[in-house]
């Protein structure tokens, strides 16, 4: 049994905690229902840390009945890996991108009490086995914490996570993704290694990567410039850092009914679950 003192919560780009001991969280007064992208984005932009949606095949939304009339205090988001590899090394018999989708996001606001992630998250597998046919998913929790720098200031604003809503959900530990190098920017978030290789290679979507950067204070890149010194004298100039990453947490689970979680096969070998760090009891 993991035992955790606090469970992550956001409002305005900024994390919130509640007592995981608290309780109070009452499902009669909550609905969970698909969204659509533009509100599920402007619900990730406004509160999350990483404001951009990432792909998303299905979105869904935590209604708040009490008061004056529903509000949105949650999103969750199943989608499209990086790599197709993700899902097929996990779900060798699935259909990559149909049967087998990524959970790449959930986010709730600090007035839903503790205990509604796990609730949450259920209503929403439950609804995309049953109406999308969805049959597996893989999810990861990332173990190294983040923080953002703002006015000069270090905040943490994400722990290292060790996944307990996905214990609580009773999905299979499967050990570490692969280790990798990580860039980090001052919002702290990754400039991936896709992004870079847009720059580099005069991509489509090199634009949206530059002017990124340039919103953290890098210079303009000249005509002609060499793009690759330009990006590394952009790194510096923003304040960019490196670090190794051990690998994220990876989970998955079968979902559907009985007859098809038994049919669902989930290649790889699970492990005990990994437990948080006391300094670090955070969900």
């Amino acid at each position: 049994m993991v035992s955790v003192t606090h469970t992550q919560r956001w409002a305005q780009q900024s994390p919130r905690w509640r007592p995981a001991y608290e309780g109070g969280f009452d499902p009669n007064r909550y609905q969970v229902m698909e969204l659509d992208e533009p509100a599920t984005a402007a619900f990730i932009a406004a509160h999350h840390y990483a404001p951009a949606l990432p792909s998303t095949t299905y979105r869904y939304g935590m209604l708040d009945h009490a008061g004056t009339g529903p509000r949105l205090v949650g999103v969750a988001t199943l989608g499209v890996p990086m790599h197709k590899s993700v899902l097929t090394t996990v779900f060798p018999t699935l259909v990559p991108y149909y049967e087998a989708l990524d959970f790449n996001r959930l986010v709730l606001l600090d007035q839903v009490p503790s205990n509604g992630e796990s609730w949450f998250c259920g209503q929403m597998l439950r609804h995309a086995a049953a109406q999308h046919g969805v049959r597996g998913v893989v999810t990861f929790a990332d173990p190294v914490p983040r923080w953002r720098i703002r006015s000069g200031r270090h905040e943490l604003i994400k722990p290292g996570h060790v996944g307990i809503v996905y214990q609580a959900l009773g999905f299979d530990a499967l050990g570490r993704s692969t280790p990798r190098s990580l860039i980090l920017l001052p919002d702290a978030t990754a400039l991936t290694a896709r992004s870079v290789a847009k720059v580099t290679g005069g991509e489509r979507g090199a634009g949206g990567v530059i002017a990124r950067l340039m919103a953290f204070g890098a210079p303009p890149p000249e005509p002609g410039c060499d793009v690759r010194v330009w990006l590394d004298i952009a790194l510096r100039c923003v304040g960019a850092r490196r670090i190794r990453h051990p690998g994220n947490h990876r989970y998955a689970v079968r979902i559907g009914t009985r007859a098809q979680r038994t049919r669902t096969v989930i290649a790889l070998p699970a492990r005990a679950y990994p437990k948080p760090q006391p300094e670090l009891a955070v969900a």
